[in-house]
C-alpha cells in the first residue's frame, strides 16, 4: 500500500493455456502477498483462466476475442471483426477498475488490454515465457513501459526489457542433482547393445507431453520399450499419457513384450516436482513452462518441439536449450523414423553418466529462482512503488 493508502491495482490480462495462466496467477499471488495489491484478471470464455482464476480467488472479466494464428480464413475474419470490441470493451475495464499497471501474460485476451492500457496511457508490463513472443506481445512490444523475458534473445522484442525467468514453484528448485555415477562415455549407436563385462546403474525415465498428453509419444514409446529396457538394464519408465490416452498406450506397452515391472502408464502425474526429482532423464515437449521446470530442478532432456505451437515457439525454445548443450533436440518426424530416432537418443543419454550430469548442470544455470519476486518488483516501480 503507498503512503496515501491507496491499494496498488493491478490489471492481469491474458490466458488461454496452462503455459500462460499459471504463470500469470502467480505473478498475481505475489503482488497481493508482497505488495498488498489488488489484481483482476481479463480473460476469453474459451482458456483455462474459466476455472483457475476464480479457483485461486481472483476476479476475472471476460471479453470475446479468437484466434488469428493457424486458423481457418472465417476464424481470422471472426477474429478481426472482433478485435475493435475487444479492445473498446478493455477500455471500459480499465477506465473503471483503474489499474496502476496492466500485466499482459500472452493469449487470446493480452492483445486488446494492453492496446487499451496503452491507448490510456496506464503503464504496462508484457510478461513473454518463450524464445519468440506470440502475436499478441508482438503487437503490443514496442509499446509497452516494461516487459519481462526468460530468454536473452527476446530482449530485442520489447522496450525495457529484463530477463527475469518464469515463475516456478519453489519445490523444482530444491530438488537435489540427479546422482549418476562417473563412467566412461558410450558410442552412441542404433546397434549398440552394453557390454555384459560390468554393471549398468539403473536409470529412470520419464516421459510426458503436458496436462494434453503427447500422440508421438504415445504411439512410439511403446515399440521401442522392449529395446530400451535391454538395452539399458535396470531402466524404470514412468510415461504420462493425457486424458483419453493411458488405456490405448498401456495395452500398447504390453504387446510390445517389454517387461511389465519396469514400465508404468497413468493419464495423469500428481506432484510434478517428486516425479522430476526421480528421473534421470526427461523426455518431454518444450512449452515454456516445461522449460524453465527442467532448469529449476537441473534435469537433462530431449526435447520434442510441438510442431503446431504457435509461432513455432516450442522449437525456439529447445533451440535455446540445445545451443548451450542443456537438452538434446530432436525434430517430430514419422512414428517410424522416431522409433529409431529416440531409441538411439535416450539409450545413448541414459548409458552416459557424464553428459547425464554435464546437462543436468547446463540447463541448471538457466533457472530464475527470484523470477516472481523481481517481476512482482518491476510492476510496483512501474506504478511508482
Amino acid at each position: 500500500m503507498s503512503e496515501s493508502g491507496q491499494r496498488l491495482r493491478v490489471l492481469v490480462a491474458g490466458g488461454g493455456t496452462g503455459g500462460h495462466v499459471i504463470p500469470a496467477l502467480a505473478i498475481a499471488r505475489e503482488l497481493r502477498d508482497a505488495h498488498e495489491a489488488e489484481a483482476r484478471f481479463v480473460g476469453t470464455a474459451r482458456g483455462l483462466e474459466t476455472r483457475l482464476v476464480p479457483e485461486a480467488g481472483f476476479p476475472l472479466e471476460l471479453i470475446r476475442v479468437g484466434q488469428l494464428k493457424n486458423v481457418s480464413l472465417a476464424t481470422r475474419v471472426r477474429t478481426l471483426a472482433d478485435l475493435p470490441l475487444g479492445v473498446v470493451r478493455c477500455v471500459e475495464l480499465v477506465r473503471s477498475f483503474k489499474p496502476d499497471v496492466v500485466v499482459g501474460v500472452g493469449g487470446y485476451a493480452s492483445g486488446p488490454a494492453m492496446m487499451a492500457a496503452i491507448l490510456l496511457r496506464v503503464p504496462t508490463l508484457a510478461f513473454e515465457p518463450n524464445a519468440v513472443p506470440g502475436l499478441a506481445n508482438k503487437l503490443v512490444g514496442r509499446f509497452v513501459s516494461a516487459a519481462a523475458v526468460n530468454f536473452e534473445e527476446t530482449r530485442r522484442y520489447f522496450r525495457g526489457a529484463r530477463v527475469t525467468g518464469i515463475p516456478v514453484r519453489q519445490e523444482f528448485f530444491e530438488i537435489a542433482p540427479a546422482i549418476v555415477p562417473k563412467k566412461e562415455r558410450v558410442r552412441d549407436s542404433l546397434a549398440y547393445i552394453p557390454p555384459k563385462d560390468g554393471p549398468v546403474p539403473a536409470r529412470r525415465l520419464l516421459v510426458f507431453g503436458g496436462s494434453q498428453g503427447a500422440r508421438v509419444f504415445n504411439a512410439v514409446m511403446p515399440q521401442i520399450a522392449k529395446r530400451l529396457l535391454e538395452y539399458v538394464p535396470g531402466l524404470r519408465i514412468l510415461h504420462q499419457t493425457g486424458k483419453g490416452q493411458a488405456e490405448s498406450t498401456e495395452e500398447a506397452y504390453g504387446a510390445s513384450g517389454a517387461d511389465p515391472t519396469r514400465w508404468e502408464v497413468a493419464a495423469y502425474l500428481d506432484d510434478m516436482p517428486r516425479r522430476f526429482a526421480d528421473a534421470d532423464l526427461i523426455l518431454c515437449r518444450s512449452g515454456a513452462s516445461t522449460v524453465a521446470e527442467l532448469a529449476a530442478a537441473g534435469r537433462p532432456a530431449v526435447l520434442v518441439p510441438f510442431p503446431g505451437a504457435a509461432d513455432d515457439h516450442q522449437m525456439k525454445n529447445a533451440e535455446a536449450l540445445a545451443r548451450v548443450g542443456a537438452a538434446e533436440l530432436r525434430v517430430q518426424e514419422a512414428d517410424d523414423l522416431m522409433e529409431a530416432f529416440l531409441l538411439s537418443d535416450l539409450s545413448g543419454l541414459l548409458l552416459d553418466a557424464g553428459r547425464l550430469a554435464e546437462m543436468g548442470r547446463r540447463v541448471r544455470k538457466l533457472a530464475h529462482p527470484d523470477a516472481v519476486r523481481v517481476i512482482g518488483q518491476m510492476v510496483a516501480e512501474l506504478a511508482g512503488r
